[in-house]
């Protein structure tokens, strides 16, 4: 059900900071335009923890709305707070969202016993499918292989992982150990291409925000086991990997769209604007792949 390409999707702001819900609609109908095969609202490339609850359900509703049954939209309701990720979660179901994405819980550190309890209630509340997402150096905490695979056995929506660990260690044990029919999803641009390679069925992209037409190519010759074809884009992606990442996601991101005349270079605090010492490497990148015209 999740194999392909699904768009972090990043939440455009005003100049005083309110949500550009017209922005937002055009950002989703490029990436829909580019072929992805999901939208996801609300995750980090969203800016989801300075999101109040509010604007929380609102985007959900809107991309819901506005994606039209055109694509997948896997909502992200995670939180630390468990009674909040529920909440949240069963927001998403009632919008009419096709999924949730449940990231671990953060700063908090539970316990893997923690981590297993906690994403069991989330799952028990709700008829979505559940997709976790490990991503161990924005959380402090690893959702290890064994508690992944307790609770998709004890939970049957828990059917998916983005993984963003960045451990390929970790990423070949839960391709090598996962249950009949377990989506394992790449949550980082750049290992995409070999966690598919290995197995995997797709990626949760933060690039393909802004190319999303190449990560969808990139993406299906690989899940076609054209291995050559999909290297050769990914080669040509790699310096816009590289820059989406020089500085805090979605940061860059963020930049490379407001250069592309998508949205305003706006954040909440405590994230800002791209720093003036990264600017010319992202638009190196940003002119040798064509997004924007050499001055």
């Amino acid at each position: 059900m999740f194999e392909g390409v699904h768009t972090a999707i990043t939440t455009p702001f005003r100049d005083d900071e309110t949500i550009d819900e017209a922005a937002f609609r055009r950002l989703v109908d490029f990436n829909i335009r580019g072929g992805v095969d999901g939208i996801v609202p609300c995750g980090t490339t969203g800016e989801s923890p300075t999101l109040g609850t509010d604007e929380h359900h609102r985007l959900i509703d809107l991309t819901v709305e506005h994606v039209g049954g055109r694509a997948l939209v896997i909502a992200g309701t995670g939180s630390n707070c468990t009674r909040e990720a529920v909440a949240l979660t069963q927001c998403a179901e009632r919008a009419g969202a096709d999924a949730a994405l449940l990231i671990a819980p953060y700063y908090n550190k539970p316990t893997q016993e923690g981590l297993y309890r906690h994403f069991k209630a989330i799952a028990e509340s709700t008829r979505l499918p559940c997709i976790l997402y490990n991503i161990k150096g924005r959380t402090a905490v690893n959702i290890d292989t064994p508690t992944l695979f307790r609770l998709a056995g004890d939970c049957d929506n828990i059917v998916a992982v983005k993984e963003a660990s960045g451990d390929m260690a970790q990423i070949r044990a839960v391709l090598a150990e996962r249950p009949s029919g377990f989506t394992v999803l790449s949550g980082d641009d750049s290992l995409a291409l070999d966690v598919i390679r290995l197995g995997g069925q797709g990626v949760i992209s933060v690039v393909s925000n802004v190319a999303p037409e190449a990560v969808v190519r990139l993406t299906r010759l690989a899940l076609s086991g054209d291995f050559v074809g999909a290297a050769a884009i990914h080669a040509r992606l790699q310096p816009l990997f590289a820059a989406a990442f020089i500085e805090t996601n979605p940061i860059p991101v963020k930049y490379m769209l407001s250069r592309m005349g998508m949205c305003r270079e706006v954040y909440r605090l405590p994230l800002c604007k791209l720093g003036r010492e990264h600017e010319e490497t992202v638009e190196r990148a940003m002119r040798e792949f064509g997004l924007v015209e050499a001055v």
